[in-house]
C-alpha cells in the first residue's frame, strides 16, 4: 500500500489538550478530553481538600457544590433545586430505574438504538418486577425525524409506564426529535427518562422547556469537564420517588434547609468531588475559546462533523445516511461488510487514527463514527477518508 502522510497542520486550540500529537484523535464522543486549564483547576480543588479534609467536607463542600450546581443548572436550563450531580449518565439512568416500582404487565418502552449499558439496566429492572420491554425500531439509514416519532408512538399502549430514550444515539450519532416525542408522551401521561449523555455542550439545552420527567447527561464529554462529572434532573413532583444507588447519611439528616433530594445525592460517602466542582471552570473555559462563546462553538463543531460525513460518504459514492438536521458534533457512516475489529486495528496500528468502528448489523455490519471538537481540523478527516479508502479497496 502507498504510504499516506498524516496531516501536519494542527488546530490552534490543540495546545490546550494533552492528547498525544502522534495520534489523529477523532473520538471525543466516547470519553471526552479535558483541557489542561480545567485539569489544573481540578487539582486546585484536590489540593484544597487535602490541606484540611475535615474543614473542606464539613464547611466548604456543600456551598461549593451548590455554586457548581447553579452554574450547571443555568447552562442546561434547569432550576438548581431539580438537579443533582452523579458520576456519569449511566449512574443517572440506574438511579431512576432502580427507584421506580413496576408490576407484571407494565411495559417499558425503549428503542433498538438505546445505549447498551442503559439497556442492561432496563433489562435488570424489567426482570426484577416482571415488566415487559417493548422496543421501537428506529431505522438507520433514516430519511426523516418523523420516522423516529412514528416508531416510538406506534409502540405506546395503555400498559406503557415509562419510555427510556437517547437524546443523541451513541452508535449512529443521530440527534433524535426529543422535544416532539416528549410533548406527545406528556400529553398522554407517560413518564420519560432521557439518556442525554452526549447532549450537554453539543446542543443547546433547556430542560424546563423540554419536559422530560427525568433527564441525565454527562459533563465529561462535550462540556469537557473532568471524568466523573454528570447530572441527573428530576421533575419537582418526582423528587421523593428517586433515591441514589448508595443510601448514606442523607437519608436521616435532620436539616430542613436543604431538600432531601440534595441531602441524599450530594453525600453518598467519602469521594473526590473535584470533577463536580470543576464543571463551572469547564463551562467558562470552553465558552472563552471563540468570540461567539458556546453558540459559536456548538455551530462550529456541528459544521465540521457534517463536512466530515460528506467526505466519508464521498469515498464510497454513497449519500448521507440521515438528514443533516439529525446531526450534532458526531456522525456515523455505514461501511461495507467486514470485521469491525480488523478495521479498527488497522486504523490505529497502521495509520495512528483513533476513531470507533461500531458493530451495527441493522445498517451494514459496521459504522465509522467521527466526532468533531475544536481541536480537530478538516485535514484530519481527509486523512481518515484516504486511509479508509485504501483499506476498503484492499
Amino acid at each position: 500500500m502507498a504510504t499516506l502522510q498524516k496531516p501536519t497542520d494542527r488546530s490552534q486550540f490543540a495546545e490546550y489538550w494533552s492528547l498525544d500529537p502522534e495520534i489523529v484523535f477523532l473520538n471525543h464522543g466516547s470519553f471526552g478530553a479535558c483541557p489542561l486549564p480545567v485539569l489544573e483547576h481540578q487539582q486546585e480543588w484536590r489540593s484544597r481538600l487535602e490541606r484540611q479534609p475535615l474543614r473542606f467536607f464539613g464547611k466548604e463542600f456543600e456551598p461549593a457544590l451548590d455554586n457548581a450546581r447553579t452554574k450547571l443548572a443555568d447552562f442546561v436550563g434547569a432550576d438548581p433545586a431539580d438537579l443533582v450531580f452523579v458520576p456519569n449518565a449511566t449512574t443517572g439512568v440506574n438511579a431512576v430505574l432502580r427507584s421506580l416500582r413496576f408490576a407484571p404487565g407494565d411495559e417499558l418502552l425503549t428503542t433498538n438504538q438505546e445505549y447498551n449499558a442503559c439497556r442492561n439496566a432496563l433489562n435488570f429492572v424489567a426482570e426484577r418486577w416482571g415488566a415487559t420491554i417493548v422496543v421501537a425500531d428506529i431505522p438507520f439509514p433514516i430519511e426523516s425525524p418523523e420516522q423516529v416519532v412514528r416508531a416510538v408512538l406506534e409502540e405506546v399502549t395503555p400498559q406503557t409506564r415509562l419510555v427510556l430514550i437517547d437524546h443523541i444515539v451513541s452508535q449512529t450519532a443521530l440527534v433524535l426529535p426529543i422535544a416532539e416525542i416528549l410533548q406527545l408522551l406528556n400529553a398522554i401521561g407517560i413518564e420519560t427518562l432521557v439518556d442525554g449523555a452526549h447532549a450537554p455542550g453539543m446542543l443547546p439545552l433547556n430542560l424546563q422547556e423540554l419536559g422530560a420527567t427525568y433527564y441525565t447527561g454527562n459533563c465529561h464529554k462535550w462540556l469537557s469537564a473532568p471524568k466523573g462529572a454528570a447530572f441527573l434532573y428530576v421533575q419537582r413532583d418526582r423528587h421523593a420517588q428517586v433515591r441514589p444507588l448508595t443510601i448514606s447519611h442523607g437519608a436521616n439528616d435532620p436539616r430542613s434547609e436543604r431538600s432531601r433530594f440534595h441531602l441524599e445525592f450530594d453525600w453518598m460517602g467519602t469521594d473526590d468531588p473535584s470533577a463536580y466542582l470543576s464543571v463551572p471552570a469547564a463551562i467558562d473555559f470552553m465558552c472563552s475559546l471563540l468570540p461567539g462563546g458556546w453558540p459559536e462553538l456548538m455551530a462550529r463543531n456541528r459544521a465540521l462533523a457534517i463536512a466530515a460525513q460528506r467526505l466519508l460518504c464521498g469515498i464510497q459514492g454513497s449519500s448521507s445516511p440521515c438528514p443533516e438536521s439529525m446531526l450534532g458534533a458526531m456522525a456515523s457512516i455505514p461501511l461495507p461488510d467486514g470485521s469491525p475489529k480488523d478495521l479498527y486495528d488497522a486504523l490505529t496500528g497502521i495509520y495512528q487514527i483513533e476513531v470507533p468502528i461500531v458493530p451495527f448489523p441493522a445498517a451494514s455490519n459496521r459504522l465509522v463514527r467521527i466526532s468533531a471538537q475544536i481541536y480537530n481540523t478538516k485535514s484530519q478527516y481527509q486523512y481518515l477518508a484516504d486511509c479508509l479508502k485504501q483499506l476498503l479497496e484492499k
